[in-house]
């Protein structure tokens, strides 16, 4: 089953969930995790793509996002401070810059941005394209296409508003927005001529099924960067007893990502401090392409410099164009 089902995605069809269901019951883990890797190589041989984030503007965000630090309906240790300066920024920018890091973003918290911070932030993202390479992405929450359009003629490329998890469960998780609002944000940036960025956090309590849907979601929206984020309980949200996702249930549920979305750019994002260096290195053999590098908002992450070279020594080119489909 499983090399039939390689056999149709590197054919260009696609595959359904029940058959994604299949796969992940297969007691062959490591016929599988070879099946996704050779997909990976077949569609997007060595690229791997970088990005870095700022987080903007933290804390006291409106919305109850049961996994989110940020949120100020619960108590948690994370930052609260508004809108940071230009300079501070730009400080960051060039410091991605200088790791050879090829995508940078600024992340603010809260449903979206005032019309006083969509002026400051606009300057600021013109003043990262007049002094760095950076290509530039945003994500600012829910926002309407003349707001995405501003951004766009700032110089800001690609837009970045994860749909979390399958919608089938998002209620379970959040009842102050709707994935209908996501994916309407989503749709509004590449109307106004950006790529899109969207992925979810596994290990939340959704079953496999649900992380299926998930990825198949994304596939129906074409997506081609998808973060996957592996939840970090924090203390003071409702998640922060949530169970620990085994080893063998995360490097499946990167396979199943990949035979489901063959084309797009798998990125290392929140949650990869948990992974032991092993765990890290299988990822990458079986579908993990893209990575957040540096900080990484509410959480910590491994070292640029280190990064490089775990990536490289995984067989990829981080110095190619990696801009996707849009």
């Amino acid at each position: 089953m499983i090399q039939k089902l390689k056999d149709r995605v590197l054919s260009g069809e696609h595959i359904n969930k029940s058959e994604a269901l299949t796969l992940s019951q297969c007691s062959d883990k490591e016929m599988l995790y070879k099946a996704a890797h050779e997909i990976t190589r077949y569609y997007l041989g060595n690229l791997f793509d970088t990005c870095s984030i700022i987080n903007a503007k933290s804390g006291n965000c409106t919305e109850n996002c049961k996994w989110c630090a940020q949120s100020k309906h619960y108590r948690t240790k994370a930052d609260i401070y508004p809108l940071v300066s230009e300079e501070e920024v730009l400080r960051h920018a060039h410091n991605s810059e200088k790791y050879e890091i090829t995508r940078f973003s600024m992340v603010t918290s809260g449903k979206r941005i005032s019309k006083n911070d969509l002026s400051k932030i606009c300057s600021t993202f013109r003043r990262i394209k007049k002094e760095t390479g950076l290509k530039c992405c945003a994500s600012m929450g829910l926002l309407n296409k003349e707001v995405l359009s501003a951004l766009k003629e700032s110089g800001v490329e690609n837009y970045h508003c994860n749909i979390e998890t399958a919608p089938s469960y998002f209620k379970e998780l959040c009842t102050s927005h709707t994935t209908e609002e996501k994916v309407k944000t989503l749709r509004a940036a590449r109307e106004a001529g950006m790529r899109i960025c969207s992925g979810g956090i596994i290990g939340m309590g959704e079953s496999m099924a649900q992380r299926i849907e998930m990825a198949l979601f994304l596939r129906e929206l074409e997506v081609y960067s998808i973060p996957l984020n592996l939840l970090q309980p924090i203390k003071g949200t409702p998640l922060e007893h949530s169970r620990a996702l085994s080893e063998e249930e995360l490097l499946t549920s990167i396979a199943l990502f990949r035979f489901i979305n063959p084309k797009a750019f798998l990125r290392f994002s929140g949650g990869r401090a948990l992974m032991s260096p092993d765990v890290q290195r299988k990822a990458l053999y079986i579908g993990i392409n893209a990575a957040i590098m540096g900080d990484l908002l509410t959480t910590s992450a491994s070292q640029a410099a280190e990064d490089r070279i775990l990536f490289s020594t995984a067989g990829y080119s981080l110095s190619e164009n990696t801009d996707w489909i849009k």
